[in-house]
């Protein structure tokens, strides 16, 4: 038999080439199709910059330096390689201080200072000239040890204790005072920790110790007084009250002995009758109890 194979058949290998070429050119376009897209997603990045709640920017700028008004918050338009933001955080944040100083005595003093600072809206220019983005670790230990060891120095180890509100209205003035200058707001000072050496505070808690002994002593003598006192007292009544007996058996002879005597009878009687345990008999009488079975006079 003999093949036979018609037209089409042979035409159909040819077409494969084309369409490859086709669907090469299609993913082509499309690949630059995303070039382009992708670049122009890229574009607000290059000349947009934003400034969150809470932070304000400094602007520098290739022509004219650093911008003296800073930008407030939202999204804004720079300059690419032309413009360079510098984002500062103007809300308050804490700062935690340590310090190792002596005291007018001698003593070894350490003090935990916390700080709440801020920095000056109106002066970010100067502090980002002098300063710049890092300014609290440049600026905030120096000035507070320096502050710290100068008040500290005024005072006793003992007087850091009774008066402390003083102390740390001190501190806080010179460390708001010094900041200022670089225009740095200090909200608040807080005086956290203040330990002293072991043997100084050895010696407080043995002194407290004798002041109360003390103080227990001195409650005992003033007892012993209170208590002789009394016995004075006691016996200046008990002398009073025999002259007056003196003075009434004169007068009225021993009728005044007998009335005591009724008296005292009457108290006996009293407190015999209020006595669960005691029974009256009548006088003169036999009278049988039976007492648990058995008989007795």
């Amino acid at each position: 038999s003999r093949l036979q194979c018609s037209p089409r058949s042979l035409e159909r290998p040819a077409s494969v080439p084309a369409m490859a070429a086709n669907l090469d050119k299609v993913l082509n376009v499309v690949g630059r199709s995303a070039v382009v897209l992708g670049a122009a997603g890229s574009v607000p990045m290059f000349f947009l910059f934003n400034v969150d709640a809470g932070e304000r920017s400094m602007m520098w700028t290739m022509t004219s330096g650093l911008m003296k008004q800073p930008y407030g918050e939202g999204t804004h338009f720079k300059v690419p390689y032309m413009m360079r933001p510098t984002n500062y955080d103007v809300r308050a944040r804490a700062y935690q201080i340590p310090s190792n100083t002596g005291t007018k005595d001698m003593q070894n003093v350490t003090i935990h200072v916390r700080l709440l600072f801020r920095p000056d809206i109106e002066r970010l220019w100067d502090l980002h000239q002098e300063l710049g983005v890092d300014y609290e670790t440049k600026l905030l230990p120096s000035v507070c040890n320096e502050i710290l060891k100068s008040i500290v120095a005024q005072y006793d180890a003992e007087a850091l204790l009774t008066m402390r509100e003083r102390v740390s209205q001190e501190i806080r003035d010179g460390i708001t005072e010094r900041c200022d200058k670089f225009g740095v707001i200090i909200e608040d000072v807080a005086i956290t920790h203040l330990n002293y050496s072991k043997e100084f505070a050895k010696a407080i808690e043995e002194k407290q110790v004798a002041e109360q002994e003390a103080e227990r002593q001195k409650f005992i003598v003033q007892l012993e007084e209170q208590k002789k006192l009394a016995a004075i007292i006691r016996a200046e009544g008990d002398a009073e009250a025999a002259e007056l007996m003196v003075h009434s058996m004169q007068s009225y002879g021993k009728g005044i002995v007998e009335v005591r005597r009724i008296e005292a009878a009457q108290q006996i009687a009293e407190t015999l009758a209020r006595a669960a345990n005691i029974m009256y008999l009548p006088g003169g009488q036999n009278t049988l109890l039976s007492l648990g079975g058995q008989g007795g006079r």
